[in-house]
C-alpha cells in the first residue's frame, strides 16, 4: 500500500472515530447542559480540569515516547518492541501509584486549597478516573505507534459511546454531577480494558523477543518522555488551567459559559485532530528515508486543506453564535455566546497545531516544541491570572487566543526549518482562502438577523457551506474527482 493510500485509510478510520467521539461529546454536553443547569455542569468540568492537571503527573510523556521508539523499531527490530511495552507499562504503573495515593490522602486540603471543599468527593473520586483515562489514552497512542489507526479510532469511539452511556445513566438515577464524573470512569475504563487486551493479543504476543534488551533503550525511553512531558504539562495548561482559574476567581456559572465554549470549539476541530493524527507517524518514517520532499508536499497540501476549512468555519461561527447558543441551550448560557465568538480564532491556531505538534515529535523535535510550549504555556497562565479577575470569563478566552498565535507560529517555523516549506505558495493559497471566506461570510450575514428558528438556523448554516464549497470548487482550491477519489481509497 503507498504512503497516500495507508495515510488516506487512517486518516478515514480516525474521522469516523471522532466523528462518533465527538457525536457522543456534543449529545453529553448538550444533555448534561439541560440537566444540570449552569451550576452543577461548571461542578462537573472545573473537577474534571483539575483531574486532568493532576493526571499529568501520572502519565507523564511515557506513551507518546514508546509510540515513538515502537515506530522506530518496526522498522529496524521488532524483537525489542515487547521489551518497550513491558518498560513503558512498568514506568505508568508507578507513576499512577505514586499520583493516586497522593490525591487520595490530600483530596480535601486540595479542594479548601482551591476555594470549594465542595469538590472534595469527585477529587476522591478522581483517583478511579485518572487510572482509567490513562490507559485508555495510552492505548491509543501505542496503536498510532505502531501505525494501526483503526485500533486508536476503534477505541476512542468505544470511549466516547460509553461515557455518554454510563454519564447520563447515573445522572437520570438521580446521582447529579458525581455521577455524570462516575459515567465518564466507567466510559473510559472500558475502552481502556478493550484497548489494552487488543494491545496484548495483537501486536505484543505477535513479536519474538530478541534475545536481550538493546542496551540504553530503556534509558532513553525515560529520557525522550521529558520533552514530552514538558510538551504535555503545556498543553494541559493550555486547555484545562483556565478552566481551573476560572472556578477559583468566578462561579461554577462562569466555568460553564467557557467550558461550553472550549466543548464547541473541539467539536469544530475534530476533524483537524484526525489528520494530524493520522499524518504524523509518517515524518518520522519519511526522515528515516531521507524522503523529505515527499513529506513536505504532504505537510504543505494538508495545511493548505486545513485553513480551507477551518478559517470559513470559525468566521461562520461568529456569526451564527448568539442564535445558537439561545436556541440550542436556553437563555441561562447567554454568557457563552462571546466565548464562543472569541474562541474561533483559537479553532484556526489549534487545527494548524493539530496538524503540526504530532507531526514534530515523530520529526525528533520534541525538546524545541517542549521550549515554545512551556514558554507560551507560561504566558497564558500569567494572563488568566491577570484578565480573568480583571474582566470575567472573556480574560480566559483573549489569553487562550493570544498566547496559541505565538506558539503556533513558532511550530510552523520549526517544521519550516525541518522541511523548507514553500512559503510564497502557501502566502497565495491562504489568500485564496481569506477570499473564499469574505464572500461566505457576507452571504451569512445578510441571512442571520432573519433567524428566528433551528430550521432557519441550520439554513443559515446550509447557506454558507454551500457558498463554500461552490467558490472552493470554482477556484480549484478542491478537485471533486479527486474527493471522489480519496472516498473510494481503501474501500
Amino acid at each position: 500500500m503507498s504512503t497516500q493510500d495507508h495515510i488516506v485509510r487512517g486518516f478515514k478510520a480516525t474521522l469516523v472515530s471522532r466523528a462518533i467521539y465527538m457525536v457522543s461529546s456534543a449529545l453529553l454536553m448538550f444533555l448534561l447542559a439541560r440537566l444540570l443547569n449552569p451550576d452543577g455542569y461548571g461542578a462537573l468540568y472545573w473537577a474534571i480540569g483539575i483531574l486532568a492537571v493532576v493526571q499529568l503527573f501520572a502519565d507523564l510523556g511515557l506513551g507518546k515516547s514508546s509510540a515513538r521508539y515502537i515506530s522506530e523499531y518496526s522498522e529496524r527490530d521488532t524483537g525489542q518492541i515487547p521489551y518497550l511495552l513491558r518498560s513503558t507499562l512498568a514506568f505508568k504503573l508507578i507513576a499512577l501509584a505514586v499520583v493516586s495515593y497522593v490525591l487520595l490522602l490530600f483530596h480535601e486540603p486540595i479542594a479548601i486549597f482551591l476555594g470549594d471543599p465542595g469538590a472534595a468527593p469527585f477529587l476522591a473520586a478522581g483517583v478511579l478516573f485518572i487510572i482509567a483515562n490513562s490507559f485508555n489514552v495510552f492505548s491509543q497512542i501505542a496503536f498510532q505507534g505502531f501505525n494501526r489507526l483503526e485500533y486508536s479510532a476503534a477505541i476512542q469511539a468505544l470511549s466516547g459511546a460509553t461515557r455518554l452511556v454510563f454519564a447520563l445513566a447515573f445522572v437520570l438515577l438521580g446521582f447529579g454531577a458525581l455521577g455524570a464524573l462516575f459515567g465518564y470512569i466507567v466510559g473510559y475504563a472500558v475502552a481502556a480494558a478493550v484497548g489494552l487486551a487488543l494491545l496484548y493479543t495483537r501486536f505484543y504476543r505477535t513479536y519474538e523477543p530478541a534475545p536481550e534488551y538493546e542496551d540504553g533503550l530503556s534509558r532513553r525511553l525515560a529520557e525522550y518522555s521529558v520533552p514530552l512531558t514538558a510538551t504535555r504539562s503545556a498543553n494541559v495548561i493550555d486547555k484545562q488551567i483556565d478552566t481551573v482559574l476560572v472556578g477559583v476567581f468566578l462561579t461554577p456559572a462562569a466555568v460553564a459559559f467557557y467550558t461550553l465554549g472550549k466543548q464547541i470549539s473541539d467539536f469544530v476541530l475534530a476533524p483537524a485532530e484526525s489528520l494530524g493524527f493520522t499524518i504524523s507517524p509518517n515524518f518520522g518514517e519519511q526522515k528515516a528515508a531521507g524522503q523529505l520532499e515527499q513529506a513536505r508536499g504532504i505537510y504543505e497540501t494538508s495545511l493548505t486543506h486545513t485553513l480551507l476549512v477551518y478559517v470559513p468555519a470559525a468566521v461562520g461561527l461568529v456569526l451564527v453564535a448568539e442564535p445558537f447558543v439561545m436556541m440550542v441551550f436556553g437563555a441561562e448560557y447567554a454568557g457563552a455566546i462571546p466565548v464562543i465568538q472569541i474562541l474561533a480564532g483559537f479553532v484556526v491556531l489549534q487545527s494548524i497545531t493539530n496538524l503540526t505538534s504530532d507531526s514534530l515529535d515523530y520529526l525528533g523535535r520534541a525538546r524545541h516544541r517542549a521550549i515554545a510550549k512551556g514558554a507560551t504555556s507560561i504566558a497564558n497562565f500569567g494572563l488568566n491570572i491577570l484578565l480573568i479577575p480583571t474582566i470575567g470569563v472573556i480574560g480566559a478566552a483573549i489569553a487562550t487566543v493570544a498566547t496559541h498565535t505565538v506558539y503556533v507560529a513558532v511550530n510552523v517555523y520549526i517544521v519550516h526549518l525541518e522541511l523548507s516549506l514553500g512559503i510564497r505558495r502557501l502566502a497565495r493559497s491562504v489568500g485564496m482562502v481569506c477570499a473564499i471566506t469574505a464572500v461566505m461570510a457576507g452571504a451569512v450575514w445578510l441571512v442571520t438577523p432573519m433567524i428566528s428558528s433551528l430550521p432557519m438556523l441550520f439554513g443559515a448554516i446550509a447557506l454558507g457551506g454551500l457558498t463554500w464549497a461552490t467558490l472552493a470548487v470554482g477556484s480549484g482550491m478542491i478537485d471533486p474527482n479527486e474527493v471522489r477519489s480519496v472516498v473510494r481509497t481503501g474501500n
